[in-house]
């Protein structure tokens, strides 16, 4: 009796082994077949040695991976569960997940340019969960219908080849599909070795195609998504990182039809009474009598700085707590102006075209006025009468009408001047290392506007990095404005806001919310209007040796080399990570946003 129930499980568990050996063939040429799709998001190798590889990598890597599957799964619990109807459903499931695991990877690769992790979670569920918003039904009627054809399809694979078991062990096709299989695994992986050692770029950049492949470089990413010179890459050449394609031109005004900011409410206009167009009518001539004064300082300030203007503020305050400013000074002035990464800036200023903020308010008649209050005093004064006047030169000068430079605030303090000061955009910088005449102008400001019946929009905050490891850290600053009506749409309560900001966010945050201008922001700029973000971001930014990238919980800082080092947002101290290659390349879609959305079209 003993013999014959181990003779019996012996036969059972065998035919079992054997079925799924075959079950899961069937799905490796299904998991291959599917993830054909990584193929089509990229684009073809240049040589013939590189689409080899291309070739034998993608059959033996997905061949592989949906082989493990057997391996660490299924045959483990054919062993300890060796019932049929158990192990054929509990198969079918699994393989199922697995290749809808494939697809779902696949989309995100082709969205994000990289694939399922951990890391990027956050990023992940908010594609999807833009997917779902876009379109709910269609979204959730394809996700049926993919299980629904995934998990028939894998029943009628375990049931044909559960019933045709023999005849399959009979055939000789399959032997020279795993023949097929072994060689290109051999190839591949021997060919990569010899990539490796020589910077064979047109492989190494095929590193990151499939899920769960070799692990790929800072510098091969940066070449492969065009801001690292190729053929410096191949002679093993460090240089400062540059777009490798055209960068298109910076947009006008004069050239999108109709103003935007003069008829910005035109369309809504058509669909409101009498009453509420001369209310409108009413907030645009207030808007145009506004002014805005950005007061920035060479000094970093503190939170505890910034919390204290807060309370001493009139009107709606924005509380910058996770601001990003990790440009040196004079990169930073282009990140604000432009609101654009310091890759552009070389490109950008030969163009000689104003920011779009600028242009616009050329375009309203408004005024613009930079003063300058700095410690050094030129050695150029003739008279006694000038001896608070500095003489520095700032490449952005020519932007203004007026530019102003002293030594003190004893003739900005008065609250009548800074009330009379025509409307428009004023721009106070402090280039002291001290705050304290920051600290008393800004006093002064406050106190000017609870003296006026329209309050002004006024930004403070810190600009530039004089020393390198202030780079990493998030900076403070704050925003003020003030309400029009109590039925004005920008009216927000004073909050903080804990979600990412940045010195790029600036120009898209006055054009919404002083000059009412309805261009979408990621059309002249990679900032975002910093009164309706809702959402974390990724942000970043390249620096004379690498690039930066900022999440809401560390900062990282890549080198050409292909070094990381990462400063934690909640330990406020530099910490070891592993190379983190999704935050890099969310990093890097960031950094083109501008350059994607505006592409140079060859006629």
């Amino acid at each position: 009796m003993v013999s014959f129930n181990s003779k019996s499980y012996s036969k059972r568990l065998l035919h079992l082994i054997s079925w799924s050996h075959w079950f899961t063939f069937i799905n490796i040429i299904a998991a291959i077949g599917l993830s054909s799709f990584y193929l089509f998001s990229e684009s073809a190798p240049e040589t013939i040695f590189g689409q080899a590889y291309l070739l034998t990598t993608w059959i033996s890597h997905m061949g592989f991976l949906t082989f493990m599957s057997f391996v660490l799964i299924l045959f483990p619990l054919t062993l300890l569960f060796p019932q049929t109807k158990f192990i054929r459903t509990t198969a079918s499931i699994i393989f199922t997940i697995e290749l809808l695991l494939l697809i779902l990877d696949a989309f995100i690769y082709n969205r994000l340019g990289y694939h399922l992790n951990a890391s990027s979670s956050e990023q992940i569920i908010t594609l999807i969960a833009n997917q779902i918003d876009h379109n709910r039904r269609s979204f959730w009627f394809v996700s049926i219908v993919l299980c629904l054809l995934i998990l028939s399809f894998e029943f009628v694979v375990s049931n044909y080849a559960w019933k045709h078991l023999k005849q399959l062990q009979k055939t000789v096709f399959a032997r020279f599909f795993v023949l097929v299989l072994v060689v290109s695994f051999v190839f591949s992986h021997i060919t990569h070795i010899w990539a490796d050692a020589n910077l064979e770029y047109d492989i190494l950049r095929q590193d990151t195609v499939f899920p769960l492949s070799y692990p790929s470089t800072a510098k091969t990413l940066l070449t492969k998504y065009g801001m690292f010179n190729q053929s410096d890459y191949i002679e093993r050449r460090t240089s400062p990182l540059s777009f490798t394609q055209a960068i298109p031109p910076y947009p006008q005004l004069d050239t999108m039809g109709d103003d935007p900011c003069l008829n910005a409410d035109l369309e809504d206009n058509l669909l409101k009474d009498k009453a509420q167009k001369q209310t409108d009518q009413n907030n645009q001539t207030l808007k145009n009598q506004q002014s805005v004064f950005i007061v920035l300082s060479k000094a970093l300030l503190s939170e505890e700085q910034i919390e204290q203007f807060s309370q001493r503020a009139q009107g709606s305050t924005l509380t910058l707590n996770h601001h990003i400013d990790n440009a040196l000074p004079t990169d930073a002035w282009f990140n604000l102006f432009y609101g654009l990464p310091s890759i552009y800036q070389k490109e950008i200023l030969q163009q000689k075209t104003s920011p779009l903020l600028f242009q616009a308010i050329d375009k309203l008649g408004l005024a613009k006025t930079f003063t300058v209050i700095s410690d050094n005093k030129s050695n150029n004064n003739r008279n006694k009468d000038e001896t608070n006047v500095v003489n520095t030169q700032y490449w952005f000068e020519s932007l203004f009408d007026q530019k102003i430079e002293l030594s003190d605030i004893s003739s900005l303090i008065f609250p009548d001047k800074l009330n009379k000061a025509k409307p428009g955009l004023h721009l106070i910088y402090f280039d002291q290392n001290a705050t304290y005449q920051f600290e008393l102008f800004i006093d002064a400001l406050l106190l000017a506007q609870k003296q006026k019946t329209l309050g002004d929009i006024v930004w403070i905050g810190s600009i530039g990095n004089e020393k390198e490891e202030t780079r990493l850290s998030k900076k403070s600053a704050m925003l003020i404005l003030p309400s029009l009506t109590r039925s004005d749409k920008r009216i927000v309560k004073n909050k903080r806001i804990t979600l990412l900001t940045s010195q790029m966010d600036l120009q898209s945050t006055l054009l919404e919310n002083w000059l009412s201008c309805k261009i979408p922001s990621n059309k002249y700029s990679n900032g975002s209007n910093v009164s309706t973000i809702k959402q974390n971001r990724i942000i970043a930014n390249t620096v004379k040796h690498g690039i930066m990238v900022f999440n809401k919980d560390k900062s990282v800082f890549i080198d050409q080399n292909g070094n990381f080092q990462s400063y934690s947002t909640q330990l406020q101290t530099p910490i070891m990570i592993n190379a983190d290659f999704p935050l890099m390349i969310d990093g890097v879609h960031f950094i083109k946003q501008f350059s994607n959305n505006n592409k140079v079209t060859d006629h």
